[in-house]
């Protein structure tokens, strides 16, 4: 699952709103875990995310809402635009170097090859938390409307918050492959097909027998403080 969620933080920084109905295909490897198919459905303002088939992930593009289906329990944890902001300004205040560091510049390599049946271009991006190696299909099919709306898409909540992650607006073509170091991981994505088929509405809606559970409240402290101490009479915070 550790490959699924790095992908899928790097997929989020992508979907916001866009216009057409779309199908990307993907599949995931590395990080330990063995490959793993990842859809991600876009319609309207509305996407849709499958990383696995126990998770799946709701976005709303105009509140900047999501809601994550955990599929095998039947139930769902919405999480606001406002906790997310949140939660992102923090992990910046913890991570010195996500916070000091300049924004990376998607250089290319001059290196070509042929990636899943396309001819494509390496590009890199990094920073000092990650390394992404991007590999883009300038003549993909439909590739440039693709882009196009991928291009539309707001990566505000994102960009603001100290990933330091490329706009989709710098790519110059349709990356069919993306490989992302961070850390102690790596993460291949291939894209697998794309379909711009007409989606149905009640995909993109958390199903009336999810039952819903509330986000558990973290609390961090910077280093050599204390972490705030839970309320007298208060619940005690879940355990990991």
């Amino acid at each position: 699952m550790k490959s699924v969620a790095l992908a899928l933080v790097f997929t989020l920084c992508l979907i916001a709103s866009t216009r057409a109905d779309l199908t990307l295909v993907q599949k995931v490897e590395g990080a330990g875990q063995g490959a793993n198919e990842m859809t991600i459905k876009i319609k309207g303002d509305k996407a849709r995310i499958d990383a696995s088939p126990k998770l799946t992930t709701i976005i709303d593009g105009k509140t900047g809402d999501i809601a994550n289906l955990m599929n095998d329990r039947k139930t769902v944890m919405r999480i606001s635009a406002e906790k997310m902001r949140a939660a992102a300004e923090m992990i910046g205040k913890f991570n010195a170097n996500a916070t000091n560091a300049s924004k990376g510049k998607l250089t290319p390599t001059g290196k070509k090859d042929k990636v899943a049946g396309y001819d494509a271009e390496e590009y890199v991006y990094e920073t000092p938390n990650f390394k992404a190696t991007y590999w883009i299909a300038p003549n993909y099919p439909d590739g440039a409307m693709i882009v196009k709306e991928l291009q539309a898409l707001s990566s505000d909540l994102w960009q603001s918050n100290n990933f330091r992650l490329p706009d989709y607006r710098d790519f110059p073509g349709l990356p069919v492959k993306t490989v992302v170091a961070a850390g102690d991981s790596n993460v291949t994505t291939t894209l697998v097909s794309v379909s711009k088929a007409p989606l149905d509405d009640a995909q993109f809606a958390v199903p009336k027998d999810f039952k819903e559970i509330k986000v558990p409240e973290m609390h961090f402290a910077p280093p050599g403080e204390k972490a705030p101490q839970e309320k007298p009479g208060a619940p005690a915070s879940p355990k990991p």
